[in-house]
């Protein structure tokens, strides 16, 4: 069917004849005359069937027919992302380009205070056909900028997508501030239940309109490449040597792989350009126009691109990694063998991604070809049924988290990981024994006391009278007190000194069993047992002639009784 033979302006006519635009689409034949009776229509087409010029042009036509309120917002046009809703804006352009008095402005965020400005004012002027994406349409909404109760159309393109971005309450939040009497046309390229739900709950009555619900264009040339992740950038080399280098897009899942990606190709000299979340609307735009103008051969991209952007001429899609949806595939090869033309669709496979592309060929109810590598590449692993991934194992989280490994601040990020993630490593006995003496070093320099009290601190058979007497500084009492216990100890039995070493290195052992718990049961030798046992000295500075038999504590206890004795001799 030709556009003349459809009841549309003559002003929107002349516009198509124009652009060269002669022949209507399968769903633009449908839609168009349901949509100039008032009907509401839900449209259900793989992408670039020509939806947006589907409920452009009879909307365009009914508003330069007249009998539409002026200065008032007549059409809301609703998109998931900021490049759609330029692309509705620059179709609109085109096709209202002879049409007086039909007005339109694009709604979206991430530009500057300028054109924040010039939205403010078209909305308070009534600009007639109002592009937006959900989240900016809702702030001015909530700040009073927006009037809705004249608006005559409301549409909402690529409805599956804005469900699965989570825009589904500010939807139903728009839809109840618009008139009953308003006309809706929903356009999905899927009809999953959660369409079907919001269909329900949006439309009266409508048109169901369905054609090749989710399936590639037969023009599609597709084809797979099973291999290893290293292998995938010389399969990349080897396409573009052979000349297919021209309009090509580059699909990863990932924004940090985009960008090593199209750091890889520059450094090759591929004259290639990236499209991911990182760039402000201004760098966005410029890639887009670099792209479409012919400045860039290759766009290397996220799933930003997938969706609505009509760019004709796409000679080649290559999907970097597999999309984990059957739904997301079509999507990105939808980008090539638009408007009638041939194109080539290459997918790279690796082995953890051969069970999501098989679910993917199960959709397309047919197997994909698979492309021989390149013989300087060497062999791939071998394409057999797997079963799914354990949960989580592939989750986006993970995903992003692996190819963030691959990139050049990996070293940096794994090294943080490592320091996080690493059990701590034991110290070796004689560092931690260093660290236990000189704390206990400042402790006793704190209180100021003398050399005979850091001696008499060390007896263990210090009383706790003698300890007050300590710490009320009466010297001469100490080393009285001193030399007494002293004597006595040497008066004792060898077995008692014995028995009192013992007793007070069991004690120890207690302390010292409850950090080797600590310190995942670590075995110490003999001599690091003695070097704990102490408190106040330095062990390898007091005790330089101890022999290897003689514990630590017996070393304590006879430096200051030969202190001691030579006082006596004196």
């Amino acid at each position: 069917m030709y556009f003349e033979d459809l009841d549309l302006n003559d002003n929107v006519l002349d516009a198509l004849y124009d652009m060269r635009f002669d022949e209507c689409t399968p769903i633009q034949e449908k839609c168009i005359p349901e949509i100039l009776k008032g009907h509401d229509v839900l449209g259900v087409a793989q992408t670039g069937t020509g939806k947006t010029a589907a409920y452009l042009l009879p909307v365009l036509s009914k508003l330069a027919d007249g009998g539409y309120p002026e200065s008032a917002i007549n059409c809301v046009i609703m998109s998931p992302t900021r490049e759609l809703a330029q692309q509705i804006d620059q179709g609109m352009q085109g096709f209202a380009y002879y049409l007086n008095g039909v007005s339109c402005v694009a709604v979206y965020g991430g530009n500057d205070g300028n054109r924040y400005d010039q939205e403010l004012k078209s909305l308070a002027l009534g600009a007639d056909v109002v592009i937006a994406t959900p989240g900016r349409f809702i702030s001015h909404i909530s700040l009073g900028n927006v009037d809705l109760s004249k608006v005559s159309f409301f549409i909402l393109d690529e409805a599956d997508r804005m469900l699965d971005m989570g825009f589904s309450d500010d939807i139903m939040t728009i839809a109840k501030k618009l008139p009953s009497t308003c006309q809706t046309i929903m356009f999905s390229a899927t009809m999953p239940p959660k369409i079907e739900e919001l269909a329900k709950s949006l439309l009266k009555n409508p048109i169901e309109i369905k054609l090749a619900v989710s399936r590639p264009a037969e023009k599609i040339q597709q084809k797979a490449y099973v291999c290893y992740e290293t292998q995938k950038m010389g399969i990349i080399k080897d396409i573009f040597k052979a000349g297919d280098l021209k309009r090509v897009i580059i699909f990863s899942g990932s924004k940090q792989k985009v960008k090593q990606i199209a750091a890889s190709l520059n450094r090759k000299h591929i004259n290639c350009g990236e499209m991911h979340s990182d760039l402000d609307q201004e760098q966005r735009n410029d890639v887009m126009f670099k792209f479409k103008s012919g400045q860039i051969d290759v766009l290397v991209a996220t799933d930003i691109v997938s969706r609505g952007i009509d760019i004709d001429d796409i000679a080649m899609v290559i999907n970097y990694d597999v999309p984990h949806d059957a739904e997301d595939y079509v999507h990105r090869i939808g980008r090539t063998a638009r408007a009638d033309r041939d194109g080539k669709a290459i997918t790279f496979v690796n082995e953890d991604d051969i069970y999501f592309f098989q679910q993917i060929e199960s959709f397309l109810e047919k197997e994909v070809e698979k492309a021989q590598l390149p013989a300087e590449l060497g062999e791939g692993p071998e394409y057999k049924s797997n079963s799914k991934p354990k949960k989580g194992s592939n989750s986006a989280k993970s995903r992003r988290k692996k190819d963030r490994d691959h990139q050049s601040h990996k070293d940096k990020k794994q090294g943080n990981n490592k320091q996080r993630n690493r059990r701590p490593v034991p110290q070796t006995q004689n560092t931690t024994d260093e660290n236990d003496i000189k704390r206990q070093e400042n402790k006793v320099a704190n209180k100021q006391n003398n050399n005979a009290l850091k001696q008499k601190e060390n007896n263990p058979v210090t009383t706790s009278a003698n300890k007050k007497n300590n710490r009320q500084g009466k010297g001469r009492q100490q080393e009285r007190q001193t030399k007494t216990d002293n004597e006595k100890r040497n008066e004792r039995k060898p077995s008692n000194n014995k028995g009192n070493v013992e007793s007070t290195a069991n004690q120890q052992n207690k302390k010292s069993n409850n950090k080797r718990k600590k310190r995942n049961n670590r075995q110490r030798t003999s001599e690091e047992k003695s070097v704990r046992r102490s408190t106040k000295y330095d062990i390898r500075e007091e005790l330089p002639s101890t022999s290897n038999n003689e514990s630590g504590l017996k070393a304590l206890i006879k430096k200051p009784l030969k202190w001691l004795r030579g006082l006596g001799k004196k």
